[in-house]
């Protein structure tokens, strides 16, 4: 009587518990086999993939195929909070300063290795605001505690390595910053352990001949694809402005250097316009065009040649090809559309890159043509690692994509051998020399006795008895070559495809490989660039077990080197 008057003025809470006979929602348990895949994706060490530039900036995630962000650094990205002086009609229209060959698209630039007048505070501010836009808008993850690993290249100034490094390490929070190679990588990503990586850049070309993954060479040249806009700039400003036609050929046969004041290299306006035609319709001939030569003989030889080659192509085919116009909208003033002829819009890529309008003797050594580069950096490697990267060619970097380059320079390369073959002397002394070679072997082999007269009397055709064919050591031979395994080409001039820098930092970093140059946020902060050790002072026996996602252990780092770099 009491209880049931209690509970009528008060009722328990007893009806809210849980009955074990009702139905009720089980507890969820996780075991290790059967996983929720979030959970075990994100209990794994995320590592961030950089690839840094002269001019662009990309980001990801190890393990992926591409780059999720490809950030490029613009004077527009400059700008304070509330300018909007690009939106008035009239600012595209106004004329801008003039600068020459060396400032070309200074203003698009990163860095440059000629560090004179170079602001690192600028460069480090630069590359702050554009790895934080990538970990803001593209990453979406937090910078603490993620590994990263940055891709530069091979060659690089301390002071501007350290400005990089400078720059990342004290805005962001990551522990540690692996340094790979871009030539190194580059060669990992096209499935190779040797290889000639031919980096056609924005400010220079970087040829680097990689043998087990270690680089043994380098040469570089300033023809680039600077050179191509600054050309396609002059072909433009010529259809764009009738009035300098006349005056076009002119400038154009000068060198840079020799420009003044009233003929230096067209304004900024026709940057974005020159940049936007060279990566969209500029195109190169594949068939190579023999450069000028010290031999007037030789040059005689092959401008009668050519011009033979011109008449032999059917009127109509040639006819067709001068009609061919390709029609670009200017978006300079006076705004119209160009007609300019297809042919014409592969001379930048040519004159440019191969030099084709300008003697040998010319040019000095930091602007030679990339087939000759190419050839003399071949003819100064040894000869096992040359018959290994000759046969792996690999053609990477912006100027890569032009339609028809990769071609021309091994079509290049492969004219350059057939008429030179691999003597480092040259010209005319060396010509004879060789045909008189030639003809000696040629007469051994007829088997005369006296092969430099001419005249032999007598030929002995059987030097040597005749062997006799052994049929068990045939059935021999051809148990071995059907047993033999499959060796890699050699000897031969070939291309390979590569799937890029960034792709083979995302692989190699995917498979928890020890990076040689791994720098310590708080020893780099401490002791900056001078807290290196020499190779010889690292211990690498505890680094076996270290991956690149693995945190160490205690007393496994020794120091830290900047190998390539040092």
């Amino acid at each position: 009587m009491t209880t049931a008057a209690k509970s009528a003025t008060r009722p328990g809470l007893s009806h809210l518990q849980a009955d074990p006979s009702s139905p009720h929602t089980p507890l969820r348990t996780f075991s290790s086999a059967f996983s929720s895949p979030s959970i075990s994706y994100r209990a794994e060490e995320e590592v961030l993939v950089f690839e840094l530039g002269a001019r662009h900036l990309s980001a990801g995630i190890s393990g992926e195929s591409n780059p999720r962000c490809r950030l490029s650094f613009s004077p527009d990205d400059g700008r304070r909070v509330g300018d909007y002086r690009w939106c008035m009609p009239e600012y595209q229209d106004r004329s801008r300063k003039r600068k020459r060959k060396y400032n070309w698209g200074e203003d698009h630039e990163l860095w440059r290795m000629d560090l004179r007048g170079v602001d690192l505070g600028l460069v480090e501010d630069k590359i702050e605001r554009e790895v934080r836009k990538a970990f803001a808008d593209y990453l979406l993850l937090d910078s603490k505690n993620k590994r990263m690993v940055l891709i530069l290249p091979s060659l690089m100034p301390h002071r501007l390595l350290s400005s990089v490094l400078s720059s990342i390490f004290s805005n962001f929070q990551t522990p540690s910053i692996t340094l790979l190679s871009s030539p190194i990588i580059n060669t990992a990503a096209a499935g190779c352990r040797a290889g000639l990586i031919v980096d056609i850049g924005w400010a220079e070309t970087t040829m680097t001949a990689v043998y087990e993954l270690c680089e043994v060479s380098c040469a570089r040249t300033t023809r680039a694809m600077r050179f191509v806009t600054l050309r396609m700039a002059d072909l433009l400003k010529k259809y764009v402005e009738p009035s300098t036609a006349d005056t076009h050929v002119q400038v154009s046969a000068l060198n840079d250097e020799e420009r003044g004041p009233g003929q230096s290299s067209p304004d900024s306006r026709y940057f974005d316009f020159a940049e936007e035609v060279s990566s969209r319709i500029a195109w190169c001939s594949i068939e190579p065009r023999f450069a000028a030569t010290s031999n007037q003989e030789t040059n005689a030889a092959q401008t009668l040649e050519q011009g033979q080659s011109d008449s032999d192509k059917p009127p109509g085919l040639q006819q067709a090809q001068e009609q061919v116009k390709i029609s670009i909208p200017s978006p300079l003033p006076p705004r119209k559309t160009l007609k300019i002829p297809f042919d014409k819009l592969s001379e930048p890529v040519e004159d440019g890159l191969f030099a084709t309008s300008k003697d040998l003797r010319d040019l000095d050594d930091h602007e030679q043509p990339l087939h000759q580069l190419l050839y003399k950096t071949l003819l100064s490697l040894p000869l096992d690692v040359r018959s290994q990267c000759m046969a792996r060619i690999i053609i990477t970097g912006g100027g890569s994509n032009i339609p028809g380059l990769k071609t021309r320079l091994l079509n290049e390369l492969k004219s350059t051998v057939n008429e030179r073959g691999w003597d480092p002397v040259y010209g005319k002394v060396a010509i004879e020399a060789r045909n008189q070679r030639e003809k000696i072997l040629k007469s051994r082999l007829r088997g005369d006795t006296n092969p430099l007269s001419g005249n032999a009397a007598t030929h002995h055709h059987h030097l040597e008895p005749r062997q006799v064919r052994d049929p068990i050591a045939e059935k021999l031979d051809a148990a071995k070559m059907k047993n033999a395994k499959v060796t890699a080409a050699a000897g031969e001039i070939r291309g390979v495809e590569t799937l890029g820098a960034w792709a083979g930092g995302s692989l190699v970093a995917n498979l928890k490989v020890k990076g040689v140059v791994e720098v310590d946020r708080d020893s780099f902060l401490t002791n900056g660039l001078a807290g290196a050790k020499k190779e010889s002072e690292v211990t690498h026996a505890t680094q076996r077990t270290t991956g690149l996602g693995a945190r160490s252990g205690l007393g496994e780092k020794t120091g830290w080197t900047l190998g390539a770099w040092a």
